[in-house]
């Protein structure tokens, strides 16, 4: 071992973890610190904060549901006798133990602003959360009349005995456990019920607005409706104590996709299921009884570790009710209104582009142009086939139907429409259905790699002969979150380009190796070859004294061979800016190891989700727009595209709009230090305060056009 390398492992051992690579469960929970951080801005208006929060706890749920789920999987799945034994390994157990403080934290932090920011502050803009004592005569009186009306006839409490097992819980759902004391109708003493709400049932129940402010509104959990009532529930019996209950499972689908003869179908019965899969956390209120939640946790095989005391509502989420049904413009972002390129205005789309390349970026420019793209083609004499992947287009989609019509009039339609989308899986499953209804064809990728490349391809009967056009994107065909997600999309005819997409098509529907691409870099094959190959080309040619730059913009990084390329491009000399939105496993500015490397993440009003890879490349400037993250899953487990983007205007454009101004924000980038904790870049002394953000929607939005209901962008998801 040189000095080097051990002056390197020397500073790693100063850090948490001591490693090279940051640990991507923790990784990701410093992400929802950073979205909670927008929750606590007071200077975002109030009830974005709320959304803020709510979709924390939408992520926290995909934690557990997802990560924390899949490293107890795995476990289970690669030693199933030690796993029968109880214990985990020593590493395991002690990632779970730091991922569940942390949770706790972060909950603990929600919790209390919602209670002492959030809710006050509500109330004095006249949107009422009203708890039990917080109500008047009159609106008790209205919410007795409603629970007996409406909630009563629903509820059906399972009083535990030995004919009366404990009821399989749905996950995520809102239970309640209850203690009762005294005899039962049969003069026996089952000391405890479990009572499901009804999903049927709104989570948030609005009261009459005549008993309400009049300028506001108020609302009422159902969860405090129940309890309010809970004695009449139980006739003859006291009630000792109750708490709602929630139990997050293991939501991840498994189909043995090399037995099955169709997926579809497998899947189909599958989805049921993951509403049962193994429990993985439990959410009880902060006055549970300590022998109740001992009981639930028996119950359901859960560890202590993971459960989870909330001084409140067990799913602040659903608050989100709250936020799109109040018109108080005030509290809300401004309408802002997505701008149309101007070379698409002319209305034959494939004259624009025979003459060159039309880039969008989403949400600032519209995502019109994609959808007018698919119609035009639907509905075009000369156009002969379409083709197309989908991977989360929706519930409701106008490219769907488009290519529903396409179909219908005789054009050769092809649609990889993949399946196993994680909690798409049900959308998916329908709009195949549809579209092999409609004469499509239909496949579902690649048997164990999901499609996630976002390509559509259409053929063109012209004088010259089939000419191809093609759209090729970083996000997903969804119309309605590319309100508010970040993408680039190009639309193109380019010969060479087009052609590969072309070839790609031909690889997923008939399963044969891709010929060699000329533009494309395309995984499972070379996407990480290339990827690594264009860090180590910097790497050469700073150390032959020549400026090294990499700029990379994505949502994730975590794949150990990129990374390590990365570490000793940084070692070469070359300067590389990361701009990682969520999970990181690179450490920074580690002395002789990552001191060139500075990575920053942008949490907004949007969800950053393009992914835009720079190399100086000897003044070349090479640019890539990709729909893989740096991922060993994206890398190696996926379908996915890198593709190019040749015009230098167009590159010029990429640079200005999609890393430039990410690089001076100082308003929503968080920067990550080597101990793998973000602390918040600001303006300091009389620097000027930007948004990228903000840049951009006032470059490229349409100021004078009045926004639309909902196309504001700011419709809340879990990050995915």
């Amino acid at each position: 071992m040189d000095m080097k390398t051990r002056a390197i492992e020397a500073e790693l051992k100063q850090l948490p973890d001591g490693g090279a690579f940051l640990n991507r469960e923790l990784s990701l929970l410093e992400f929802n610190r950073r979205v909670l951080a927008q929750a606590e801005d007071p200077s975002i208006p109030l009830l974005e904060r709320l959304r803020f929060l709510c979709i924390v706890c939408s992520n926290l749920d995909e934690f557990f549901e997802v990560r924390v789920a899949s490293l107890l999987a795995q476990y289970q799945f690669e030693h199933p006798r030690d796993h029968a034994h109880g214990g985990l390994p020593d590493h395991l157990a002690a990632t779970l133990e730091r991922a569940s403080a942390e949770c706790r934290h972060l909950i603990a932090r929600q919790y209390s602003l919602f209670n002492n920011e959030i809710a006050p502050q509500l109330s004095e803009h006249g949107i009422h959360l009203l708890r039990r004592s917080d109500r008047n005569a009159a609106q008790r009186a209205w919410v007795k009349q409603f629970f007996d009306r409406e909630v009563r006839p629903l509820l059906t409490p399972i009083g535990l005995d030995p004919a009366h097992p404990f009821p399989r819980v749905i996950n995520k759902s809102l239970n309640f456990i209850v203690e009762l004391a005294g005899k039962d109708a049969f003069g026996r003493g089952t000391g405890i019920a479990i009572m499901k709400a009804p999903r049927v049932l709104p989570r948030v129940i609005r009261l009459p607005d005549e008993l309400s402010d009049k300028k506001g509104a108020s609302y009422c959990l159902l969860s405090s409706v129940i309890q309010a009532h809970m004695a009449d529930l139980f006739t003859g019996r006291e009630v000792v104590s109750y708490s709602q209950f929630r139990v997050t499972r293991n939501s991840d689908l498994w189909v043995d996709e090399e037995e099955v003869k169709n997926l579809r179908q497998a899947l189909q019965s599958e989805l049921h299921s993951r509403n049962y899969g193994f429990a993985v956390r439990l959410e009880v209120a902060r006055a549970c009884p300590e022998h109740l939640s001992a009981f639930l946790l028996d119950q359901f095989s859960i560890d202590r570790s993971r459960l989870f005391t909330v001084d409140g509502p067990v799913n602040l989420g659903r608050l989100l009710e709250v936020v799109n049904t109040n018109n108080q413009p005030e509290l809300k972002f401004p309408p802002f209104v997505a701008g149309y390129p101007p070379k698409l205005a002319a209305p034959d789309i494939f004259a624009t582009l025979r003459k060159g390349d039309v880039l969008l970026h989403h949400p600032y420019e519209t995502f019109q142009p994609v959808i007018d793209f698919i119609q035009s083609a639907a509905n075009d004499p000369c156009v002969v086939a379409i083709k197309q992947t989908i991977y989360r287009a929706g519930m409701n989609s106008e490219l769907m139907e488009a290519l529903i019509g396409a179909a219908r009039r005789g054009k050769e339609v092809t649609v990889i429409v993949e399946l196993m989308a994680r909690f798409d899986e049900e959308a998916n499953i329908n709009w195949a259905e549809k579209l092999e209804q409609a004469g499509a064809q239909v496949v579902y990728g690649v048997v164990g790699l999901k499609t996630h490349a976002k390509m559509a391809l259409v053929l063109r009967r012209e004088p010259s002969g089939l000419r191809r056009y093609a759209h090729l994107g970083t996000g997903n065909y969804n119309p309605t979150t590319a309100k508010f997600y970040t993408d680039f999309g190009l639309l193109t005819a380019d010969a060479g380009l087009t052609a590969d997409v072309n070839e790609v098509f031909i690889h997923l529907t008939s399963m044969t190796r891709p010929k060699q691409l000329t533009s494309i870099w395309l995984a499972p094959f070379s996407l990480q070859k290339e990827l690594v190959r264009a860090i180590r080309n910097e790497a050469e040619l700073a150390r032959a004294g020549k400026a090294g730059r990499i700029i990379a913009k994505m949502n994730s990084l975590t794949d150990e061979s990129v990374i390590k390329a990365l570490y000793d491009a940084s070692q070469a000399g070359v300067r590389i800016d990361l701009i990682v939105r969520g999970a990181c496993s690179l450490r920074p500015g580690v002395k002789d190891l990552s001191d060139n490397i500075k990575v920053r993440s942008i949490v907004g009003r949007f969800l950053e989700h393009t992914r835009v890879f720079y190399f100086r490349n000897n003044l070349q400037h090479d640019i890539w727009l990709s729909s893989a993250d740096w991922m060993n899953r994206n890398l190696f487990r996926r379908v996915e595209i890198a593709f190019p983007v040749h015009s230098p205007a167009l590159k010029r454009r990429v640079m200005r709009e999609g890393l430039h101004p990410y690089l001076k924000d100082n308003v929503d980038a968080w920067e990550l230090a080597s101990d793998g904790r973000y602390r918040r870049r600001k303006a300091r002394g009389n620097q000027k305060t930007l948004s990228a953000q903000q840049t951009l929607m006032d470059m490229l939005g349409d100021a004078h056009r009045p926004a639309k209901e909902n196309e504001h962008g700011t419709d809340p998801v879990a990050p995915r």
